[in-house]
Parts: C-alpha cells; structure tokens; sequence
C-alpha cells in the first residue's frame, strides 16, 4: 500500500453518505471511547478469510455472503442471529453440493447497521425530515427528534456487534453447525416447500454423500470440521470515523486491519476512486469488496482495482455486481473483458437484490422473487458466455418468516406485504425463499459442472 497512507488520511478527501452530527464535541469523545475497545475481530481471522476468497478468485470455492438489509437495535435477539446463522449453513449445504467445492460462509452481521441513503431527506404528509440513515446513526421514527444524527449510537452498535459476533462464533464452533443436522433441517424444508418434488431428487443426493462419507468413516467424532465451521462477518464500510476508530496494528505483520468485521465493502454510491471511502480502503488489509452496478465502466473499474488491489493479489477484492435483472447482459460483459484483458484476480459475486426493487400497488418496496432469480442466472450465464468463474452471491436476507418480496414458491401476493413487513430498510427475502433460491442455484451449478465434465475439452484433458 502506498507510504502516504494512514488510518485517518481519508479525513482529507470528499466524503459522501455521512451525517453532520450537531455536536463535534461529543463526536470526538465517542472516537475517543471506540478507539480504546477490544477488536471486534483478529487480524488472523480476515487473513484466513482472505485466502479463502483466494481460491474462490481461482475458481475452487464458493461465496455465499448474506445477512440483513439493516440491522436494528429493537430486533436484537438471539433467536434471530440463530435463526439466520441457520438458513446461512442450509443454503451453504445445498450450494457445496452443487458446485462440488467448499462454500465461504460471510454474514452481514454484527456491524450491518448504517444504509446510504438516495435522498438526503423524506416527506410524508407534507412533512419533510431527514431521512433515516441506519439504528447507528439516527431513528426510525418519523419525529425531528428521531432524525437528529446521535454520535451515541456508535457505541451501541459496538456493542451489539460484539455480542452478536460472540454469539455466531459459539453457533460456528459448539456443534450447532453439524453436516447431518443441517441437512436434516433441509429435508424439513423440501417436506414443506410447494414444490417439493424439485427439491427431493437434490436433496436425496445430499442424503447419499452424507452417507457414503459415513459408511467411508468420516463421522464427527472423528472428523471435527463436519460439526463445525469457519463463518465470517462483513458490512459496509460507511461511517469512516467509526471504521478508523477500530481500526488496529497486526502485532504480527505490522500490517493496519480494520477490525469492525472481517469483510468490509464499499457501496455503488462510494465508490469513487479520489474520495474518503477509497482512500480509507486501499490502506487496511481485510478483504474488501465493491460494488458495482450498472453505472460502472470499464476504465473507472480499472482504476479502482489498481487503487484498491496495487499487488494483484487474489483474495483482497471481491466485485459484487448489482445490475438489476434486465441490465446484466448489457452491462456486465464488458467489465468482465476489461478484467480479464488486464489479467486482474478479483472474486465475481452476484448482488441480485439491490437492482430489483420496485414499489408494489400497495406502497411497499418489494423485490420479486422472479426477477431476483433471473439476475442470479443471468449473471452465471454472462461468465460462461465469457469463459470465466461466477464466484458468488450476496443476499438480502432473514430467516424469520417476513412477508417483504413477493412471489417464490410461497408466493406471496402484494395483499400479503403487510402481515409481516419488518425491516428498517429493505426488503429481504425469508427464510423460505433464502433455501429456495439456494436449491435453484445449486441445481444450475450442478448442471454446469457437468456440462464441463462432459465437454470434449474436458474429456480429452
């Protein structure tokens, strides 16, 4: 990284998507508070996370990244992190079978709680307020005292992020994540799931190579990494002072790492190469991500990439590309040409949510299931148009049982919107469509692995 870089040098660049909290003062202290916690993560973790997302970039593993849209102070509760710590190792079940390589597991997770927002600002009945910027900055509630960005809020979400990464961490390696459970729970969801038969032929497959690693003696109690697993945490880097608070010296590199998460990304509203979010990423050494949506051009994604990832190292930048469904095929071919043509290791992941939002007739934001499905396909059928390796998806998404995105084989209708509409911000899919999507990947990842099996290339090789 460059010598000239520090972890407050952002400071004196532009900066976009922060609040101008009212009281520098108290801003101060609360960096002050923060800087002087415990690491939320180690340094060791984001190293290994990195050289996990290494061989995704070379095409020998999987990334799987998903979690909540925002998190929020008032849905904090053990059953929910189990419950989308959950879905996250039953989607991972069914795309590891399906792509026959290991699955990186990253949540949005303990730290996802700020959004970028459009709109400085948001009207209702005539009322204009600032708009609500994510539980770590200001409130929900539509009252100018709600609005008012509180610095206090930073080291709630602190905090919260701590307790919840405790609690991940004990899920990852207590047992909870054993291969035959978590498959057990899948079979419960084929048993439900309207369309079942799709589903059965799959997971029966599953049920066998469970069982032939069993009868082979590859059991629990003699294989441990079958009842536990590695799971990481991400969220976007967004508040700059609250990053840099946290932000530390590896005892043992002497490297900077930012230890908010293991992951950090910078949003398609960021992300422009002179301003304070680039500059505060090209110096720390966790993995990172950007996204990249339909605006993005070749020679500006050049330029980042160079900025962000000088050694060329696979493992370091993942592009989440966020197109919409009807845009992929136009857009994302000539990013990829642009990549590969300079010979830059980056990680493709697919962002199928961010695109797909629409306002249903019933005033909700949506995303329907269908078009969130086709952006996933799409995006598999861009790379191997283009002879290259679709590494992952990134998802909106819960495992409770809300009725935020129509459509899927529950099919929620827009009259159903309103019976359990949770989130803060976007809507995610549940638990229901979470699986759901996974199996249907899964099968395509299947078909086009032996698709490439069966080629003459591949035959004759």
């Amino acid at each position: 990284m460059s010598a000239k870089w520090t972890p407050n040098s952002w400071r004196a660049k532009d900066i976009r998507q922060v609040p101008e909290y009212p009281d520098s003062a108290v801003v101060d202290s609360v960096e002050k508070t923060l800087a002087g916690q415990p690491p939320l993560v180690f340094a060791g973790e984001a190293r290994r996370l990195r050289k996990q997302l290494g061989e995704v970039a070379e095409g020998r593993a999987f990334l799987l990244q998903g979690g909540d849209c925002a998190e929020a102070f008032a849905e904090f509760h053990p059953d929910n992190i189990r419950d989308t710590f959950k879905v996250m190792l039953q989607m991972a079940v069914a795309l590891t079978f399906g792509a026959a390589c290991p699955v990186v597991k990253v949540g949005r997770m303990a730290g996802q709680f700020a959004k970028p927002r459009s709109a400085g600002t948001e009207t209702i009945d005539g009322v204009e307020l600032p708009s609500y910027r994510g539980d770590i900055i200001n409130g929900i509630g539509f009252t100018e005292e709600e609005r008012v960005p509180d610095p206090e809020r930073l080291i709630k979400a602190y905090h919260q992020s701590a307790s919840t990464l405790n609690l991940l961490r004990a899920f990852a390696q207590g047992g909870f994540a054993n291969l035959r459970k978590v498959h057990d729970w899948n079979h419960d969801f084929v048993r439900n799931s309207a369309q079942s038969d799709r589903y059965e032929a799959l997971a029966q497959r599953i049920d066998e190579a469970i069982g032939f690693m069993e009868a082979c003696g590859l059991t629990e109690d003699k294989v441990p990494q079958l009842s536990e697993t590695d799971f990481y945490t991400s969220h976007e880097a967004l508040l700059l002072n609250y990053e840099e608070s946290l932000t530390r010296v590896d005892s043992l590199t002497g490297d900077w790492y930012d230890c908010s998460a293991h992951m950090l990304w910078i949003g398609d509203r960021t992300r422009h190469l002179d301003e304070a979010h680039v500059e505060f990423m090209r110096g720390i050494h966790n993995p990172i991500g950007m996204k990249c949506g339909p605006t993005s051009n070749p020679d500006d994604l050049l330029k980042l990439i160079d900025r962000l990832n000088p050694n060329n190292d696979a493992g370091r930048l993942t592009l989440i590309v966020r197109m919409g469904h009807d845009k992929v095929e136009e857009h994302l071919p000539a990013l990829i040409r642009a990549v590969e043509r300079e010979g830059k290791k980056v990680v493709w992941s697919c962002d199928p949510m961010h695109g797909n939002t629409i306002k249903s007739s019933s005033g909700y934001k949506t995303r329907p299931f269908d078009r969130v499905l086709a952006e996933v396909r799409n995006f598999f059928a861009v790379h191997k148009a283009e002879g290259t390796y679709a590494g992952g998806v990134h998802f909106e998404m819960t495992g409770k049982d809300v009725t935020e995105c129509i459509g899927g084989a529950q099919a929620i209708k827009d009259e159903d919107l309103s019976a359990r509409y949770h989130t803060y911000c976007d809507p995610r899919l549940n638990a229901s469509q979470s699986l759901e999507l996974a199996f249907l990947i899964a099968e395509q990842l299947k078909e086009e692995r032996e698709s490439r099996s069966s080629s003459p290339v591949a035959q004759a090789s």
